[in-house]
């Protein structure tokens, strides 16, 4: 009988080891063999695409083989025999897969594109039959319906608990027709976020804004003129003209500035109809059989719909829960957002000769006329103070004044591309953390958009930390000529924001890699990378890092009092836009009728029933929300917002302390909240560091939304 372990303790240690592992496969391939780099970094420099899909088939074979090993041995089902084991079981398949998937996104190319589609169904069917492998199961449940025999510690009983719920959640009771239904919606679906992505890449890289007079660049600030005939410089069909695109560093200043509205009008038309143009690249389409395919698998595992499914394990818990907490912050934002319409109209009837009304197209322009004359703060008076070497710099400082850490960059080591750049992580006495990597510009090869990965998380294997390798991916201006990538304050804020994931990366210290770092709910994930955003523009910080790039001097006090005053400016419009997209996502995966949406409709009367103003369009519209149809961020796109409640009482707490740089705080911060990852349940980590539960009064008032 198994569980006489207690009565028989050095008998049953004895018996409760772990099945041999599968034999991995022998080759040159880079990802068959450990690897012999600087910290055991990937060997970028000896991968190549033809080695991802014979190491994607072994890392396949070798995990089927560890379960198989698993269920047929001799030995009774423990935790560590069956739980712990099957955790360790794709170790093979885990490395290339963190490989191949951080590349596809920051360093793409049309063979990787490919073999993305080929693969994605694979790995479906691939985690399909591990989770719905009956034998497996059976020990799994065997362990956890006896789990109080096994004497587990709080971890241990956290990825039993997970493990058990993966299997449940994956349809593991279904019988075998809804299973077998059940393995092709899951198949499908996998390609179609895929393709919904690799459209979106490709149709970031198609569009072109060309001028060739430049009467037409009136308004745009230097650096953005600089940058697009940078850009048209590379094609000699461009030479002497301007070229602006889509990524953000090109399109959002073009917005904010070009005193040309019939360009604006132009570009964000361009802008917002992405992937909605009844071409290849069209993704109406695949957004509908996403969401209906969503429904149909909800049905299938017993839920109301895919919201609920997803919002089971997150901190929110149900779709009213969310739906409620939205509406609360919705009413005071719109009415934020009226008036600051009615601020721009009354500027614009000002300035123009002819009576025109405010359009979408003509927010990001005289918003930024407001704030001059409001504020006197220009955004690209900021610019020369936020080089982004310096900005680089201060969150070093800001890391070790909280923190202790070092950053200190390694020279040969292999790189994923040229660009990109590696520092070995220290803590303060000396020992290693992590490796980080940071790859800030725009290409044609990554994805738009800013976002933490990992080529290794933390783990404990054979009683030693396996240290992680981050990285951070952003989409920054670029350097122009003699002048140096000078940051705006959104790409500042988003800098930091980033740095936040990889520290929660960085400082894990879990034993298990499935509850390492950022294996949390995604409502709480976003914790650690937004509280950082409230450093980037406090006094104290400002002073350690925003020095003119030219001068050195430091940003001007009557500056930064100007940026204080600014800060609460347009929040109407920034929440509202946010909270849109939120409510769109949470829509679209309420439904429960499984006839494919027309996502032009069902997108209008989302944002017709909750009152959205025309001057406003949802941050995301339906054919380029990477987030939910390619992103992970399904039923989770309100998680930011969340967060932000979250850390704006957190950072209350050092803000009340009298000190932002308070280290027996992040002391606190980093054993409660970074180091702990997946391990407990995430309200009870913040309540461990903040001694309550969070309050929504802080955000309101950051966001100005208090009135």
């Amino acid at each position: 009988m198994i569980f006489a372990c207690s009565l028989m303790l050095s008998a049953c240690n004895e018996a409760d080891l772990p099945p041999a592992q599968a034999a991995l496969p022998e080759g040159d391939n880079p990802f068959f063999n450990e690897y012999e780099t600087p910290f055991n970094v990937p060997p970028f420099d000896k991968i190549e695409v033809a080695h991802y899909k014979p190491a994607f088939e072994a890392g396949m074979s070798n995990q089927m083989e560890n379960i198989k090993l698993i269920i047929t041995q001799q030995a009774k089902p423990t935790f560590v025999n069956t739980v712990e084991a099957l955790s360790s079981s794709g170790e093979l398949l885990t490395r290339v897969r963190t490989v191949f998937s951080c590349l596809t996104s920051a360093n793409t190319n049309p063979e990787l594109e490919k073999l993305d589609a080929e693969i994605s169904p694979l790995l479906s069917k691939h985690f399909d039959g591990v989770y719905m492998n009956k034998a497996l199961f059976e020990r799994v449940k065997t362990v956890y319906d006896n789990q109080s025999a096994f004497k587990l510690d709080g971890e241990q009983a956290k990825l039993l608990d997970e493990t058990y719920k993966a299997f449940l959640r994956s349809g593991i009771n279904l019988d075998d027709d809804k299973q077998a239904r059940l393995r092709e919606v899951n198949e499908r679906l996998s390609v179609l976020t895929v393709k919904f992505g690799q459209n979106l890449l490709a149709e970031n890289n198609t569009f072109k804004l060309v001028i060739d007079r430049k009467s037409d660049l009136e308004g745009l600030p230097e650096s953005s003129i600089a940058a697009a005939a940078a850009a048209a410089a590379k094609h000699k069909e461009m030479e002497g003209k301007w070229f602006f695109t889509l990524h953000n560093p090109s399109a959002l200043p073009f917005l904010q500035y070009s005193g040309n509205r019939e360009l604006r009008e132009l570009m964000y038309k361009a802008y917002t109809s992405k992937c909605n143009h009844s071409d290849e690249l069209d993704n109406n389409a695949i957004a509908a059989e996403i969401a209906t395919l969503r429904v149909e698998r909800a049905e299938l595992l017993g839920y109301a719909n895919h919201a609920s499914y997803v919002l089971e394990e997150a901190m929110a818990k149900t779709p009213d829960a969310v739906n409620k907490f939205l509406a609360q912050l919705w009413t005071p934002a719109i009415a934020v957002a009226k008036n600051e319409a009615e601020q721009m109209q009354a500027l614009m009837n000002e300035n123009s000769s002819k009576a025109q009304s405010l359009e979408a197209w003509d927010w990001q322009y005289y918003a930024e006329k407001v704030r001059q004359a409001k504020y006197k703060l220009d955004a690209e008076a900021l610019r020369p103070y936020f080089k982004l070497e310096n900005v680089r710099e201060g969150i070093f400082i800001l890391c070790d004044k909280l923190y202790g850490l070092k950053f200190e960059q390694i020279s040969e080591i292999p790189l994923y591309h040229p660009e990109a750049m590696a520092y070995e992580v220290k803590n303060g006495d000396g020992s290693h953390l992590g490796v980080l990597y940071m790859d800030f510009h725009p290409r044609e090869s990554k994805r738009s958009g800013a976002w933490m990965t990992s080529y290794r998380k933390e783990s404990y294997k054979n009683g030693k930390r396996v240290a992680p390798v981050i990285s951070i991916v952003c989409n920054f201006t670029r350097p122009s000529g003699e002048t140096p990538a000078l940051l705006t304050a959104d790409e500042v804020e988003t800098f930091f924001h980033e740095f936040g994931h990889a520290l929660h990366g960085l400082m894990a210290n879990t034993k298990y890699y499935a509850l390492s770092g950022t294996s949390v709910p995604r409502d709480f994930v976003e914790l650690p990378s937004q509280i950082m955003e409230n450093w980037a523009f406090e006094p104290e910080m400002l002073a350690l890092y925003a020095k003119h790039y030219q001068t050195g001097e430091i940003i001007p006090d009557e500056l930064v009092k100007k940026m204080d005053d600014a800060s609460k400016f347009n929040q109407g419009f920034a929440t509202v836009e946010y909270l849109a997209a939120s409510i769109l996502d949470m829509n679209y995966h309420t439904l429960t009728d499984k006839t494919a949406p027309n996502v032009a409709e069902f997108e209008q009367a989302s944002m017709d029933a909750i009152g959205l103003i025309h001057q406003i369009a949802p941050r995301y519209r339906s054919t380029y929300f990477q987030h939910i149809f390619a992103g992970g961020y399904s039923a989770g796109y309100y998680s930011y917002i969340w967060a932000e409640v979250l850390d704006s009482d957190a950072f209350a707490k050092f803000k009340e302390s009298g000190d932002i740089f308070n280290r027996e705080i992040a002391s606190s911060f980093r054993k409660n909240v970074l180091e702990q990852g997946g391990t407990k349940d995430p309200m009870e980590l913040y309540k461990a560091f903040r001694g309550a539960e969070p309050e929504v009064k802080h955000l309101l008032k950051k966001r100005g939304l208090d009135q």
